[in-house]
């Protein structure tokens, strides 16, 4: 009888992996949620973007709709501001904002989502805790079918 080898792999291993793998599906949880968005008002906005965006850029995408309400956050929103989706789903994204916001950058945003334009800035934003950091946001009206702006998407990083 053959006796069967298995190669061992150090416990340090699954711990990596099980951390990818938990990365992994909250990313391919995020894309079917933003397919789904995206799919109900119509966008004409290309998929693979947010994919890429998501994957490879690992940014944090935020989407309000006309009203800038928030409708979607990614999961990895945590990781910049430690808030989770759910928490924010609802609210406006001057929840973030501070006495630290300059005033100046929120006006270049303004201007640029009431122009429905894009827009692209670093302002100083505010985890859960109350600390600040510096957050690069690159922001993009976000079109239906029919060429009616329906949403407004952004893309977030933690810069220094």
């Amino acid at each position: 009888r053959k006796s069967l080898n298995y190669p061992l792999l150090p416990i340090v291993s699954w711990d990596f992996y099980a951390q990818n793998f938990d990365a992994i599906k909250k990313c391919n949880e995020d894309l079917n949620l933003l397919s789904t968005l995206a799919s109900t008002n119509a966008w004409k906005l290309n998929i693979n973007l947010l994919d890429e965006k998501l994957k490879a850029d690992k940014d944090v995408i935020v989407v309000t709709d006309t009203n800038l309400n928030i409708v979607f956050a990614s999961h990895n929103i945590w990781d910049m501001n430690q808030y989770r989706p759910q928490e924010i789903i609802g609210q406006k994204p001057k929840m973030f904002q501070g006495i630290k916001t300059s005033k100046a950058s929120l006006k270049i945003i303004s201007d640029a989502v009431k122009g429905h334009r894009s827009f692209e800035a670093t302002v100083v934003n505010y985890r859960k805790d109350g600390s600040t950091y510096n957050c690069w946001i690159e922001g993009q009206p976000v079109y239906d079918k029919k060429g009616n702006v329906v949403n407004f998407i952004a893309f977030e990083k933690e810069v220094a």
